[in-house]
């Protein structure tokens, strides 16, 4: 089989109340890169002060031809799936010419939408993340024919709530228990 070109992608919509900055989230996620477990492939951050000016900045570990690469890979499996094999040719094709154009990613009117979204004096920040850790995993799993079921990335608020939806329904179960049992009319 083929290598695996790309490992799993993980996009990531973060916002932020009166954010205070101070270099720690370029830290922790230059400290990934730095290990090779992650691969950034787009960050866009949005700001919008307290006075409703916005700013923006993107960033990105790809180089030009990397960038192009990846809007014809993301672009042709996009296109097969809208339209098969066809689809697929066009998709690539278009990825990778919306690439060159250094519009792959967030585009001025991702960046107006968000700021429309989030209020004065916060931020919000777009990453899409390789996971290049998994990609020797991927490529094993493809080749003993290995086919996703579901995937997700489970968080500690994730677990939190699952524990208390369990604790809900624990209740209700023992709640039930202890109610008679009435006998059916005859």
């Amino acid at each position: 089989m083929a290598k695996v070109l790309y490992g799993p992608m993980h996009l990531l919509v973060v916002g932020f109340k009166n954010p205070d900055f101070h270099g720690q989230i370029r830290r922790a996620l230059g400290s990934a890169m730095e290990a090779g477990t992650v691969r950034l492939i787009d960050l866009r951050f949005v700001y919008k002060d307290a006075d409703g000016n916005v700013s923006s900045m993107e960033a990105s570990q790809l180089s030009d031809e990397e960038r192009q690469r990846f809007g014809a890979a993301v672009g042709a499996l996009m296109g097969l799936g809208a339209g098969g094999v066809e689809g697929a040719r066009r998709g690539a094709e278009a990825g990778a010419t919306a690439a060159a154009h250094r519009t792959f990613g967030m585009t001025e009117e991702n960046v107006r939408r968000i700021s429309d979204a989030i209020p004065n004096n916060s931020a919000a920040a777009v990453f899409l993340i390789e996971h290049l850790w998994a990609k020797e995993l991927k490529e094993a799993l493809r080749d003993a024919n290995a086919y996703l079921i579901a995937e997700g990335i489970v968080t500690p608020e994730a677990l939190v709530m699952a524990g208390a939806a369990l604790e809900e329904a624990v209740e209700a179960a023992e709640e039930e228990e202890k109610r008679p049992m009435v006998a059916p009319a005859q």
